[in-house]
């Protein structure tokens, strides 16, 4: 008698496929998000946080506007055909392309609310720039009475993102009044042109210090990423260009032979530093691109002769005109608690701003994070020297630790608490560049576009 087979012998038994580990950290983001929307909504007040839409500065509003057509063809656009045409533009072409496209995307995004509300009246409002520009007659006699009305009780005290600021920030509007494009308008079609290049500057630094098929793949993701909610029309996406081009002449600087780089750089530094005290913090990321080139500065140690020169120019400049930066941020921080920091509670937004990061930055970026420390671990554990194409993702995955650092940094620091959907965007762009190391990249762009379409148009963002 034969020996039957064996219970499911012959049967072909189906496994359950592992849930890819991209999701779990997509899971947790969204779980982070909702709790900030749930606690912001039911266990604080507004009294409490002094926002509309917690985690976002804003309201609830459901709209359409002008600029929906536009955006829904241009998110369409990028996610049908970006990865490739990254792929293959070459690479004189591809950085034009680049901003142009991130310049329409952003510029549909702000047409959603209408050219008064979404662009012309952004920095008009009684706490922003424009509405000191009539103080601004005598320009170094308005530097050095600056910090004289910092504080909230001091005479005609600045309002928010004024007394928030260096001079610097103010001053850019000022002096674009004095050459002839004054109004709301003009400041707001310069801070989108001027914003919109900071990914290209992002671009730029990716293909010096890691790769440039790494910077390609992350092309499509710093066009159509959900920050353009707010770097149109936010005078922070300026600062984040300004930055950003700050890094990327340092990473030419430290990769190639030209010392005008790193002159280049040192200014934009300098300038970034009087355009928000919190920028200082790019000092971690600039860290990180000396250390990744560290065999150029090896080679030419003489290029921080032209990069301190160039960091001193603006400094000296705002000091000879009476202006004290250190004073001033000090007096900053003093205001900062006698208004609304004062109030709102620490141990909320210590996580909720990492929720609204979430927001600007979507949930492509989370699963890029988590397979860029994938990236940095596997690197450790090994413990030997990596080469090709995974060293190449090593350099990539440090910078953007770097950069989270630096936004990690002025989360714990206390000095932000609430808006830093506009606040950390010069952060965030960096963060955005982990999307490098994703697969499928359709799908993932495609949750860029949606979270972003869902945001701008059912809240009204505001600061």
């Amino acid at each position: 008698m034969r020996d039957l087979p064996a219970y499911g012998a012959g049967v072909t038994v189906t496994r359950p496929r592992p849930v890819p580990r991209d999701l779990y950290a997509v899971a947790a983001a969204v779980l982070l998000v909702t709790a900030a929307v749930l606690v912001g909504r039911y266990v604080y007040t507004y009294d409490d946080l002094i926002v509309g839409w917690p985690p976002l500065l804003g309201r609830w509003d459901p709209h359409l506007g002008p600029g929906t057509p536009a955006a829904v063809v241009v998110a369409a656009a990028v996610v049908a055909y970006g990865p490739a045409v990254a792929a293959r533009l070459p690479w004189r072409a591809l950085l034009p392309a680049a901003w142009g496209t991130t310049l329409a995307w952003t510029w549909s995004l702000a047409l959603i609310d209408g050219w008064e509300r979404g662009v012309a009246g952004r920095l008009t409002t009684s706490q922003e720039y424009l509405s000191v520009i009539d103080r601004w007659h005598d320009i170094p006699a308005t530097l050095r009475d600056f910090n004289g009305h910092i504080l909230l009780h001091s005479a005609d005290n600045w309002p928010a993102h004024v007394a928030g600021h260096p001079p610097g920030a103010t001053l850019t509007y000022v002096l674009l009044d004095r050459i002839g494009l004054g109004g709301g308008g003009w400041a707001g079609a310069l801070t989108i042109t001027v914003g919109a290049t900071a990914g290209v500057a992002v671009l730029v630094t990716v293909r010096a210090l890691a790769a440039e098929r790494l910077a390609r793949r992350a092309a499509p993701f710093l066009v159509l990423a959900p920050a353009a909610v707010w770097m149109g029309t936010s005078a922070d996406g300026y600062f984040a260009a300004v930055a950003a081009w700050a890094v990327a002449l340092l990473a030419l600087a430290v990769t190639g032979r030209r010392l005008c780089w790193a002159a280049g750089s040192g200014l934009l530094f300098g300038l970034t530093c009087y355009l928000s005290y919190g920028l200082t913090l790019f000092a971690v990321i600039a860290a990180a691109v000396l250390l990744l080139g560290r065999r150029g500065v090896r080679a030419r140690p003489v290029l921080f002769v032209p990069l301190l020169a160039g960091a001193a120019v603006v400094p000296v400049a705002f000091t000879a005109a009476g202006f004290d930066w250190w004073e001033a941020y000090h007096l900053l921080v003093e205001r900062y608690y006698e208004g609304a920091a004062g109030v709102r509670p620490y141990a909320y937004w210590v996580w909720a701003n990492l929720a609204c990061t979430v927001l600007i930055t979507g949930l492509a970026t989370v699963a890029g994070l988590r397979r860029a420390g994938g990236v940095l671990v596997r690197r450790r554990a090994e413990g030997v020297r990596a080469d090709g194409a995974r060293a190449e993702e090593t350099r990539l995955a440090f910078l953007v630790a770097a950069a989270l650092l630096a936004l990690l940094a002025a989360d714990l620091s206390g000095m932000s608490k609430a808006e830093t959907e506009r606040i950390w965007l010069p952060f965030a762009l960096w963060l955005l560049a982990a999307c490098a190391f994703l697969t499928r990249p359709r799908g993932w762009l495609a949750a860029q576009a949606v979270l972003a379409l869902l945001l701008n148009h059912l809240v009204a963002t505001g600061w």
